[in-house]
């Protein structure tokens, strides 16, 4: 079982805050209501411990004087209106929070997605597919919960602040208390902030690592059954586990212990702020009323719990925007606005050098295929045969050199024209679409119903569709098909599209000699005005073409017939004869 590629180490970009920032305009209305509901929820939790004091202070007088309690009716209602506003704006913030946070993950999943279409298969050359899958699905979640986390903490940040104001506004003595204390909880979390990004971001690398290795082993799990080796695999898969769990109990220690050391500076701030009120009290400075209202601001004040709780949200989701942003640097794919001529069907590759993992994989490749032909490539496994298909329809581009269709270098093709006119044949087709006829039909424009029958019939796969309960409308997840028939299918969307080039990485090599044969005669027959690049392994599909491409280490060895090839003893062996 093959190892995952090494990824070459990248530095971590220093403006993540703008893919959060971008998140939070998307949502900028959301956001701002939420931060509003959050503002109003805090000036109500604000509020509400002076209306209790005044409250108290309106009992207490009344009892003393024998006066009426109409003062304290109205502070007692008071209490009531800001307690239920509360409860409603808390409900409203909750449903507020959940539709934001789906939402803007939803938005930034769609956005990486399209980048990586957009890149296209270069992308998996630095990213391993179960670590893409990571950063769209649990990056994208914990990036996505950063706007209502901001709104959030814009209130948790009030909510202190103006607990500070108001010890301020009964006596600045109980201010100035809190103030000598407060660096030491600015400190804490300075320090809380500082370690857990580290830690944060260790976890989700180590996991995108492990989601990684289980793409490739669940890739492979037929060849690890039939090794023998799922022991090994396990092993291989789950040999950062250790690590992760490491990461995460730390993060949790992180959490806690920043918590902990709250809980224990935050009661000695309540307590000497309680025992200057008293001490104001005494002296006539302030009410009872306000004794009670100065404790509860004092205790508001202290509130480091729910911006630890914040904070961590923030962190995640700066960690997971860092990883998301390093899908995003990837540079796009760039294409011009050039037409090709009315008619052609002439591919060239000249000086053609491409490198893959740090290794030349094509060096020097020079191959014409003159319009209307078929050329075959053969070679031994790993002489870029594979990469040669890529980079003739531009799945690719190469490092070095030219690739012209008609005479028009692809990169400066347009990219509607591009994907018109080149099709391809894969050996592990993607079977995209609802149903068997959609994924047969899958491509801009969608080809006619019976265009799409008529490509079945000659990739030999309207016979087994047929026998289907239902047919062309058979979903593709409930159709049970062989590695063959899947191929067949890959054929057949390739037959139903125009174009003046088609290319057939490796697709029929799953088809038996039978098949092969019929589909290799309606390849020359129903695709007469194309020209054809056929990646084989098999001698009997070499021979139908009209011309060879001998690939060996990266360069062409030779072109020409089959049949003169095959007097070459090192060719022969190819084929294994």
């Amino acid at each position: 079982m093959a190892t995952t590629t090494p990824r070459p180490h990248q530095t971590q970009p220093t403006d993540d805050a703008r893919l959060l920032g971008a998140a939070t305009r998307y949502s900028a209305a959301r956001c701002a209501i939420l931060a509003l509901c959050a503002l109003a929820s805090a000036g109500a939790g604000l509020l509400l411990p002076l209306a209790i004091g005044r409250a108290l202070d309106a009992v207490l007088t009344g009892h003393l004087t024998g006066t009426g309690d109409a003062d304290a009716t109205r502070w007692i209602a008071a209490c009531a209106a800001l307690i239920t506003a509360s409860a409603l704006l808390d409900a409203l913030d909750g449903v507020l929070t959940g539709t934001t946070n789906a939402r803007t993950t939803a938005w930034l999943r769609g956005r990486v997605t399209g980048h990586v279409l957009a890149v296209g298969p270069r992308t998996t050359a630095r990213f391993a597919h179960g670590d893409l899958v990571a950063r769209l699905i649990d990056n994208a979640a914990h990036a996505g919960i950063a706007p209502a986390t901001f709104a959030a903490l814009l209130a948790a940040l009030v909510t202190p602040i103006g607990a500070v104001v108001a010890l301020a506004l009964i006596d600045g003595w109980l201010a100035a208390v809190f103030l000598v204390g407060a660096p030491v909880l600015f400190l804490l979390l300075r320090t809380f902030v500082r370690v857990s990004s580290d830690c944060v971001a260790r976890y989700q690398r180590v996991q995108g690592n492990i989601a990684g290795r289980l793409s490739e082993a669940i890739a492979g799990a037929r060849t690890v059954a039939a090794a023998h080796t799922q022991d090994k695999e396990a092993a291989r898969v789950l040999g950062e586990l250790p690590e992760l769990g490491r990461q995460g109990r730390r993060m949790w220690r992180v959490q806690g212990r920043s918590q902990a050391q709250a809980v224990a500076v935050a009661p000695l701030l309540q307590i000497a702020v309680a025992a200057v009120a008293g001490l104001l009290l005494i002296r006539h400075r302030i009410s009872v009323g306000d004794l009670l209202a100065a404790s509860r601001y004092a205790v508001l004040a202290t509130g480091i719990g729910m911006l630890v709780g914040q904070l961590s949200g923030l962190v995640r989701a700066r960690a997971a925007a860092r990883r998301l942003e390093e899908v995003l640097t990837e540079p796009p794919a760039s294409y011009g606005d050039k037409q090709l001529p009315a008619e052609g069907g002439l591919l060239e590759l000249r000086g053609v050098m491409a490198s893959r993992g740090g290794r030349t994989v094509l060096n020097g490749v020079d191959l014409t295929v003159p319009a209307g032909t078929t050329l075959a490539v053969v070679g031994r496994s790993g002489a870029g045969k594979s990469l040669l298909a890529a980079l003739a329809g531009r799945l690719a581009d190469p490092d070095e050199g030219d690739v012209r269709l008609d005479g028009v270098p692809l990169r400066s093709l347009d990219r509607t024209e591009l994907r018109r006119e080149v099709g391809y044949a894969f050996e592990r087709p993607a079977l995209l679409g609802a149903t068997l006829e959609d994924t047969i039909g899958l491509g801009i424009p969608r080809p006619a119903p019976d265009r799409i029958r008529e490509a079945a019939g000659a990739a030999r796969a309207d016979t087994f569709i047929t026998r289907l309960p239902d047919g062309y409308a058979t979903p593709c997840a409930q159709a049970p098909l062989s590695g063959g028939e899947s191929q067949r299918l890959g054929l057949a969307r390739a037959f139903a599209r125009g174009g003046r080039l088609l290319i057939l990485d490796d697709a029929m090599s799953s088809l038996d000699t039978v098949t092969e044969h019929h589909i290799a005669e309606a390849l020359l027959h129903h695709t007469p005005h194309r020209s054809r690049l056929i990646i084989a392994h098999r001698a009997a599909t070499a021979a139908r073409a009209d011309a060879v491409a001998w690939l060996h280490d990266g360069r062409i060895r030779a072109v020409g017939s089959h049949e003169e090839l095959w007097e070459r003893p090192e060719y022969r062996e190819v084929f294994g004869a």
